[in-house]
């Protein structure tokens, strides 16, 4: 292909290397094969030499493509742009631009994921930078690639609001060689690169991939019991006796919950009492400081952060019925 219409560039998740893809085939496009016989012959005492015409072959270019999908992505509910990433390379033996597709609707899937841009790389950091890296406008096919070269291609989806911890949903991008695909052998007569043929390679010039999205969400569950201790050693709630509540925050699934807090209420006709509080066996002081959790005559306040699916985390405190 001899250019490409429009500019664009790629982006990616991280540091990734490209993983290993076929390599372009043979010798590049546009390449002049040249070739002249010789004779050379003896007649009487006379030795001669002849050289033939001069045969020119012009070699033609392969249209070929590779693409590989690079990740696999936490997807939270109604989670936007969430960054998946290919790898496009060109595999033929000419610079070609390649028009992409993106399918979320994949067979299969148990959520379609909404599809919002497609952007590539435009500084080659391999690292998605919004509003440095070029979004592809609709239609617009990528830059042309040079014969062996690739390019990292980012499409950024939304997640629904009604997925289920654990549901799985795939995204393809397909890519097309500009110039044309179809089956292997197929002939574009003098549009290869260096004004001879495009021919169509094994892949077909159309090539795709999947990347995955996986729902990674929590529940967070609160149980509250009290147990109580009376002036007498029984366990009546009369007057005097301590009351200690617990409190189990068990966190399930395969996220995490962030910002976790669990609050309490001291009840009326009951008094906090100083410096009971702990999480998980641990003592937390009553003020407002580093540690996690804070109590007064009013309540208590303990900051769990971030906790991960499948944990549970207790906290207790004391009250006094008045």
């Amino acid at each position: 292909m001899r250019a490409a219409h429009g500019t664009c560039a790629i982006v990616a998740l991280g540091a990734l290397a490209i993983p290993s893809l076929a390599h372009a085939t043979g010798v590049t496009a546009g390449t002049l094969i040249q070739n002249t016989a010789t004779a050379t012959y003896t007649t009487g005492s006379v030795s001669g030499s002849i050289t033939s015409n001069t045969v020119t072959v012009r070699v033609d270019e392969i249209l070929d493509v590779a693409v590989a999908g690079l990740t696999t992505a936490p997807a939270l509910a109604g989670a936007s742009n969430v960054v998946l990433e290919y790898t496009l390379t060109n595999t033929g033996n000419g610079p070609e631009a390649y028009n992409l597709t993106v399918n979320t609707a994949v067979a299969g899937n148990q959520f379609d994921a909404t599809l919002q841009s497609v952007v590539v790389d435009s500084n080659g950091n391999n690292t998605y930078d919004p509003g440095v890296d070029l979004v592809l406008a609709p239609g617009a096919p990528t830059p042309s690639i040079a014969a062996d070269g690739s390019l990292r291609v980012f499409v950024l989806v939304n997640v629904p609001g009604t997925v289920v911890d654990g549901q799985t949903g795939q995204v393809q991008l397909s890519a097309a060689a500009v110039t044309g695909s179809g089956t292997p052998g197929t002939v574009f007569a003098g549009q290869g690169d260096g004004g001879g043929d495009a021919v169509v390679g094994t892949s077909t010039a159309n090539q795709s991939a999947n990347d995955s999205l996986t729902a990674s969400l929590a529940t967070v569950a609160l149980a509250k019991s009290a147990t109580i201790a009376d002036p007498f050693g029984g366990n009546q709630p009369v007057p005097g006796a301590v009351v200690t509540y617990t409190l189990v925050a068990t966190v399930s699934g395969s996220g995490q919950a962030d910002s976790l807090h669990v609050t309490d209420v001291i009840p009326t006709g009951t008094t906090y009492q100083a410096g009971t509080l702990k999480l998980d066996a641990a003592s937390l002081s009553d003020a407002s400081d580093a540690d996690a959790g804070q109590a007064s005559a009013a309540g208590i306040d303990v900051n769990l952060g971030t906790v991960a699916g499948g944990s549970t985390k207790t906290v207790t405190f004391d009250v006094k019925i008045d």
